[in-house]
């Protein structure tokens, strides 16, 4: 009689188990269908970038893992050969299919986060790394992209690492100047596109 007990109650932990692994399964969907995403590239947006930013510099301070951000920007670009607006969605597009190419899939977060902006988050990776993946992104933009003037695309990039020497006090609104700071290095950091013609 006590192997009917003790069956019985493995059938319950599993079946608590299950019932667990559905629950979150249902809310990692509904986070998925409720992310605030850009109708043109179909990245998450800004303020979902910027939710993002705030847990990964959290992580970073719990487990002691650096991350690198890359600022990728089309602004000099468009203003230089004066694009119009179809044609910049159109590149906007495309940069935004290049990420898939050279992103960790379910590791790196990528983001529109201005007009012409886009953000990437490279959790795990150190200065040297995120300055390779970005020098490979801008390749690849270059190669893969032209204008109607069949002008290759160029695009400058930023790159800042987060680590535990820039942390601060732990509080959100600390979390929101650290997010900001690291912002303003990538952006500062910005290099020109070099192209390999």
């Amino acid at each position: 009689m006590w192997y009917f007990s003790w069956i019985l109650g493995l059938l319950l932990a599993c079946s608590l188990g299950i019932i667990t692994l559905l629950w979150l399964e249902a809310q990692q969907a509904w986070a998925r269908e409720h992310m605030a995403v850009d109708p043109l590239t179909q990245l998450p947006c800004q303020e979902e970038m910027q939710k993002r930013l705030q847990e990964k510099i959290a992580n970073s301070r719990r487990n002691g893992a650096p991350f690198s951000v890359l600022y990728i920007s089309l602004e000099s670009f468009r203003k230089q050969h004066n694009l119009i607006y179809n044609e910049m969605d159109t590149i906007l597009r495309g940069v935004a299919e290049t990420f898939n190419n050279h992103l960790r899939n379910g590791v790196d977060i990528s983001s529109r986060f201005a007009p012409e902006v886009f953000l990437i988050v490279l959790p795990g990776a150190r200065m040297r790394d995120a300055e390779n993946t970005a020098r490979r992104i801008q390749q690849e933009i270059a190669r893969q992209l032209r204008t109607a003037d069949n002008l290759p695309v160029q695009v400058q990039i930023g790159v800042a690492e987060y680590s535990l020497q820039d942390a601060d006090e732990v509080d959100d609104t600390a979390l929101q100047e650290e997010v900001r700071a690291l912002l303003r290095r990538a952006e500062k950091s910005l290099q020109p596109a070099q192209l390999q013609q």
